[in-house]
């Protein structure tokens, strides 16, 4: 159930094609129809006669509906990518009006049974396999080794990290070319990347914005073998991907899979992955090189660190053996073909049949 209203100006944003904003007309009208009614209710809680997803956030407490008040469902499932192991002493009281916990990666789920909640399940996130998927290069650049990074600019996604291992092995190959997709809607956070100090300090301009080119100079890194993509919508990132010959996340915490990483292996790209909480659902025999010096970071329970070292040496590992990295390319795409958003659907359905 979605609650969220749609309009000309929403679906320039998430540029959807005339054809499927047709078909999902029925359900944004329905959704609008829903919302409207709710916002005319006081700030009270309201329980509705149907399926309920309530997302739940850090403190696993469920977001206020449009009226301003608790919204709950029959039967009412809370759906959470919590990003800390710390979820306090009260976590399952205050997930008790929910008929199950539905965890968005095998770690919170595991958290989640740790700190005593009873049902738990989890359901991983899924790609557009319409999208994301092999196909041919266009070989846009074929004397260039290209490194794709992607994620919302924070310190959690560990930018600071490919920043910092790609001063050095840029260095050493003058062919290679770091591709990235650092955009974020809320630059605020990206600023906590100055706290951690593995790179040159991130700069921002005069509107508070992060200057991703910038800080790239600031570490060293030519402008030649530097690419910010900027925003760039998500049906347009399957032939950006195809392009690439690796793509590198040090991420130091997933709540989730990664969706980007997802989309990256999805397409076939040899993917280099943190071996931490979320990134863990997607380190199978062979499916992406694993990056397995996880340090713990004390003042954030449940985020690793990785060393740059390795990141080089995996970087390193993809560039001079081409052949394991197309092996561990195609094994990273057959694992994903399995993880659709249909799948994703067929599961949440299973589990909510079963309450």
């Amino acid at each position: 159930m979605a609650l969220a209203s749609t309009s000309d100006v929403d679906r320039n944003v998430i540029h959807v094609d005339p054809l499927r904003w047709l078909a999902l007309q029925p359900f944004s009208a329905r959704s609008a129809d829903l919302r409207r009614r709710l916002v005319k209710e006081d700030p009270d809680p309201i329980t509705l006669s149907a399926v309920f997803l309530s997302s739940l956030g850090n403190d696993l407490k469920a977001q206020p509906g449009p009226h301003g008040g608790p919204l709950a469902g029959q039967p009412d499932l809370g759906v959470v990518f919590f990003e800390t192991e710390d979820l306090g002493h009260n976590a399952r009281d205050t997930v008790a009006r929910h008929n199950c916990i539905v965890a968005g990666s095998t770690w919170n789920a595991e958290v989640l049974r740790a700190h005593g909640i009873p049902c738990v399940e989890t359901v991983l996130q899924g790609v557009d396999a319409t999208l994301f998927h092999p196909a041919a290069k266009r070989g846009l650049f074929p004397d260039r080794f290209l490194v794709f990074s992607g994620g919302k600019l924070e310190p959690r996604k560990g930018q600071d990290n490919v920043m910092a291992a790609w001063r050095i092995f840029a260095a050493r190959h003058p062919d290679a070319l770091l591709v990235v997709a650092w955009e974020n809607f809320w630059p605020q956070i990206a600023k906590g990347i100055n706290g951690i100090g593995r790179t040159a300090p991130l700069p921002f301009t005069h509107d508070g914005k992060p200057d991703v080119d910038g800080w790239a100079a600031a570490n060293g890194i030519k402008p030649e073998q530097f690419l910010n993509l900027g925003l760039i919508p998500n049906a347009s990132m399957p032939t950006i991907l195809r392009e690439m010959d690796a793509a590198v996340f040090p991420n130091r915490c997933e709540g989730g899979t990664n969706l980007v990483a997802m989309e990256a292996m999805a397409c076939g790209v040899p993917c280099i992955l943190s071996a931490n909480s979320g990134h863990l659902d997607l380190l199978r025999d062979g499916t992406a090189l694993a990056l397995t010096d996880q340090r713990p970071i004390l003042s954030v329970p449940g985020w690793r660190e990785s060393n740059i070292d390795e990141i080089v040496t995996a970087l390193e590992t993809l560039y001079t053996d081409r052949t394991r990295a197309a092996q561990i390319g195609a094994a990273g795409a057959k694992l994903l073909a399995g993880l659709t958003w249909t799948k994703t659907a067929a599961e949440m359905k299973r589990i909510i049949l079963a309450i």
